[in-house]
């Protein structure tokens, strides 16, 4: 372990293997030719550090001792570089909202330099909200302090969820007023600014590849393919391999399709929603990135979607997320075409994201309802129904999933009505129709004969079942009204709420009879209050 920021080793393969921009200057440009743009963040007036994540800092080798040294905040503020640090911003394209967009790149994130741990891993290192780049287009590259701790608490958040994710190391405000629009509605007001420092393997996305195949840039495409193949996938070749062929690149894209599949069933699984799944935001590592207008399910509905921007169209829905994940890796196929040449194995591998999906969704339903394993031919039927009573009242995804667990298998067949109900009636956000309450408490029973089946087949005790149960279904999500109170505690210079939410959602599976009041409903007044809901994508 190491005890000052001074030991770190940077090992900066990117920047070393790849094509920079020639243009030193810091002012926004189209960039061909290059992969990224050398750029320094801006220095700020007064950094003061918020919150760190220890079990960050340890991925790094430092210990939580660190965040106590006065020059963390100055580093992961922007205003000082260590030795080894490189700073530049990539260059990327993206499809937002169905439409291609041209160039984007890192308009405020600044990647410091990859950093090599004891281990031999490779941690980039990156700065949001550090200040402009040649890609912020008419931005100003900067970050408030209410996206900022979002960023911050979902990241770890989702990590302890066990959901594929970029991680934060730390969140610092800067002593800067920073300006937005938070509805865009002209009423622009100044914010308190602040920097996540962000922490990945690599933090190459889709738009990556896409803008070099849109530019007709074939080379530069091909060096970005066997850079990211030797250094994120290595898996994929032998000792022995000098020359990346077609047949790795598809088995690097047919990975690409099995991670992303993994990971869209994981935010299925716990009500997760991106809000924004642009190309751009797309991991090529299958993590979770970008975390602006997310939310999590309160009332279970597939049409809901945590983004303003999208609440027309609702492009991002929770319930279209799968489908969105496929559409956005097929225009990864079609960028990474040129390095294939063939239509048929591409669509093979985008078939593997469809199988690897429903294998996963399968499990995870049948983990969420205490099943030895999903048989299509009793569950889907099972399953199917339950979606649809979820829709009868405003049921809440997260509650009702955890409730689950209770039902005893040996009492079961001595249930009422009442009895049956009154297991899962603390996820109702209000009382239900006697057409719906019926429909849930049939349900109910179903479940019960299917579960006594179970036991039969397999003899799986109540306790077992209840374990496999609470470990696919959390206790305790990052709900937006909590985010949102942490939010306006810190803007106030309080931010013991966000100290207290990362200890709470380090564990979200266990029961923390210490934190039971977080394990609830949102209250009637956070319905629409602003960033309780729905969420703009101003940050």
């Amino acid at each position: 372990m190491k005890t000052s920021l001074h030991e770190l080793l940077f090992d900066n393969r990117l920047v070393r293997e790849l094509p920079a921009d020639p243009e030193t200057e810091n002012y926004r440009r189209q960039v061909t030719g290059a992969i990224y743009s050398r750029v320094n963040p801006t220095p700020v007036r007064n950094p003061q550090l918020l919150a760190g994540a220890a079990e960050v800092a340890a991925l790094l080798d430092l210990p939580a001792t660190i965040f106590q040294h006065a020059e963390f905040a100055q580093v992961f503020a922007g205003n000082q570089l260590l030795a080894g640090m490189e700073p530049h911003a990539c260059c990327y394209g993206g499809h937002q909202f169905g439409n291609w967009a041209g160039q984007l790149g890192d308009g405020r994130a600044i990647n410091l330099g990859e950093l090599r741990n004891s281990k031999g891993e490779y941690w980039t290192l990156q700065l949001k909200g550090a200040g402009p780049t040649p890609y912020s287009r008419t931005a100003d590259g900067l970050a408030v302090l209410r996206s900022s701790v979002r960023e911050f608490l979902c990241s770890e958040a989702m990590f302890h969820l066990g959901v594929p994710t970029t991680r934060a190391l730390s969140l610092v405000t800067t002593g800067e007023r920073v300006r937005r629009d938070m509805f865009y509605d002209g009423n622009a007001q100044f914010e308190p600014g602040a920097v996540v420092c962000r922490v990945a393997p690599s933090f190459t996305r889709f738009g990556n590849f896409e803008i070099l195949s849109a530019r007709g840039d074939n080379e530069l495409l091909k060096r970005l393919a066997d850079f990211t193949i030797r250094t994120d996938f290595p898996q994929l070749l032998s000792p022995t391999t000098t020359e990346i062929n077609s047949d790795i690149y598809l088995r690097w894209f047919t990975e690409v399709c099995t991670t992303t599949a993994q990971l869209i069933a994981h935010w299925m699984r716990v009500g997760f929603v991106h809000g924004v799944m642009n190309t751009d935001n797309m991991s090529i590592l299958g993590l979770t990135i970008d975390y602006g207008p997310y939310g999590w399910l309160e009332g279970y509905d597939p049409d809901w979607t945590p983004n303003t921007t999208d609440a027309q169209g609702r492009r991002y829905r929770y319930g279209n997320q799968p489908r969105i994940a496929l559409w956005n890796l097929t225009q990864l196929a079609n960028a990474i075409y040129p390095l294939i040449n063939a239509v048929e194995p591409l669509q093979a591998a985008l078939e593997q994201y469809r199988a690897e999906y429903e294998r996963c969704a399968q499990r995870d339903m049948a983990n969420k309802l205490g099943l030895h394993r999903f048989d299509p031919e009793r569950d889907q039927s099972l399953t199917d129904d339950l979606l649809v009573v979820l829709q009868s009242a405003e049921i809440d995804m997260t509650i009702f999933y955890r409730q689950l667990a209770q039902y005893a298998l040996d009492d079961i067949d001595q249930y009422t009505d009442q009895q049956w109900f009154d297991k899962v009636a603390l996820a109702y956000y209000a009382e239900p129709t006697a057409e719906a309450r019926f429909a849930m408490i049939n349900w109910l029973r179903r479940y019960g004969q299917r579960l006594q089946q179970d036991r039969v087949l397999h003899n799986v005790s109540d306790a077992a079942r209840r374990a496999v149960m609470n470990r696919a279904n959390p206790k305790y999500v990052l709900r937006n009204y909590l985010a949102q109170q942490a939010i306006d505690s810190a803007t106030a210079g309080d931010f013991s709420e966000v100290e207290r939410l990362l200890q709470l959602l380090r564990n979200p599976y266990d029961e923390q009879p210490e934190y039971e009041s977080y394990y609830a409903k949102r209250p009637e007044w956070a319905r629409h209050k602003a960033g309780c809901s729905m969420l703009s994508c101003s940050s």
